[in-house]
């Protein structure tokens, strides 16, 4: 990795590229410490320090830390991507968004990504207010912050944070390296290890006799990455055989290959996914007057076994609901046909679509129940460690898997361009 890195850094297109990512990362650190006003910020972050085994713990990770400082990017990138789940599942459900998707061409990609962009401003506006009530309520407000004014710029603050990182994560796809969603995650994570690091130093400070639940989890950690990284470079390769045919004085065909079928097909998307879907029902509760401290609350806290199982069936579906759209089977059989190509034993047309379906879903399931697994762990193990659960959210395998997913992809993105640009010796 650091050897592609440095290699890449040689090319001087691609070397723009990795500044301007970086300059973008710069800017989003730099917006996580400015507060919106009419805020008290120390009795907010003391509030965080006290619910950290719980949804807001998670919320914060996910934000870097913006929330628990009601920063300009507090709301993080979650507005986003709900809404272009919404998108997504709505454009399969309405026959109107799937025309405009399929056939429309790049205009009608266009359409629906200012109709996501819309979306998102509207959900940003209801999590910016619902954060309002909550601020207000434990009466964290300035004690100035009198009249309608300051609820309109705290709001207005908070959708307006989000728009920005829409557009820089656009930016960041567009220009930089990576897909500038995932890379923001990403960052927000890492910005907080070094805090949980020493959390977990201090922890065994205090109590000695903690040390070996600690080393227990970093080794857990350890083995959930390398892990990670051998399902991401697994595959089923399919054979494929191409006939002979011959085409004016010159033959054609003839070889052997194969048609790769990754075994994590759609990456770290479901994981992100089901992360924000299931984090809702447990952040409308905690931020409606009355409901924090209901059998409600409890039963969609992120480490109780309600949201384990939400979790875990959403990863699931998600993982299928991306490999669907990503890996037609029918069309890569006419196109096998079209071309003079057939899988050993099975006939062309609807034979090998169905064969590669077969696989198709066996290797899906295999891929989805890995993230599952791998997501929940060290929740399931939280649930049953006092002593865990205070890092178990932050540091569990949700974070892991954004992280050393999209760093994977981050380095095939620039191991690809170096390609392109017939770079040699870049895997040395």
């Amino acid at each position: 990795m650091l050897s592609t890195l440095r290699n890449a850094w040689r090319i001087d297109d691609i070397r723009k590229k990795l500044i301007f990512v970086m300059f973008m990362i710069l800017l989003y650190r730099l917006g996580n410490a400015v507060t919106v006003p009419y805020v008290d910020t120390a009795l907010l972050t003391a509030f965080f320090r006290q619910e950290m085994g719980g949804i807001f713990a998670l919320l914060n990770t996910m934000s870097g830390a913006a929330l628990e400082r009601a920063s300009i990017f507090a709301l993080s990138i979650q507005p986003y991507i709900n809404a272009s789940i919404i998108m997504q599942l709505l454009t399969i459900a309405i026959p109107a968004l799937e025309r405009m998707r399929k056939e429309g061409g790049e205009e009608g990609k266009k359409k629906i990504e200012k109709i996501t962009r819309y979306a998102t401003i509207g959900i940003a506006a209801l999590q910016g207010y619902a954060y309002y009530l909550l601020i207000q309520r434990e009466g964290m407000l300035d004690p100035a912050a009198t009249g309608i004014w300051p609820p309109i710029v705290i709001v207005a603050t908070f959708m307006t944070g989000s728009a920005i990182l829409m557009w820089m994560g656009e930016q960041i796809t567009e220009f930089g390296i990576g897909n500038g969603i995932s890379v923001i995650l990403f960052v927000s994570i890492v910005a907080r290890f070094p805090v949980e690091i020493w959390s977990m130093i201090t922890g065994v400070m205090i109590n000695p006799s903690t040390w070996w639940i600690y080393t227990l989890m970093l080794l857990g950690a350890l083995a959930i990455i390398v892990l990670i990284v051998i399902v991401n470079n697994s595959e089923r390769r399919i054979p494929v055989q191409y006939s002979k045919r011959v085409v004016g004085r010159k033959m054609y065909g003839g070889q052997s290959t194969h048609l790769p079928m990754k075994v994590n097909m759609s990456g770290v998307l479901p994981v992100i996914f089901a992360q924000s879907i299931a984090s809702i029902p447990a952040t409308i509760v905690v931020f409606v007057p009355g409901w924090a401290d209901t059998w409600l609350m409890t039963a969609l806290d992120p480490a109780s076994i309600a949201y384990m199982v939400l979790y875990f069936l959403l990863i699931v579906f998600f993982s299928y609901f991306y490999s669907t759209v990503q890996f037609n089977p029918i069309e890569i059989a006419n196109n096998l046909k079209k071309n003079g190509g057939f899988i050993p034993g099975f006939r062309a047309g609807k034979p090998t679509s169905e064969f590669i379906q077969k696989v198709l879903t066996k290797i899906t399931l295999f891929g989805a129940l890995y993230l599952a697994i791998v997501a929940i762990t060290p929740i399931l193990v939280s649930f049953f460690s006092d002593t865990a659960r205070m890092s178990g959210i932050a540091m569990g395998g949700t974070s892991i898997i954004i992280v050393v997913s999209v760093a994977l992809e981050t380095i095939k993105q620039l191991e690809s361009q170096m390609l392109m640009r017939h770079y040699k010796g870049f895997l040395e």
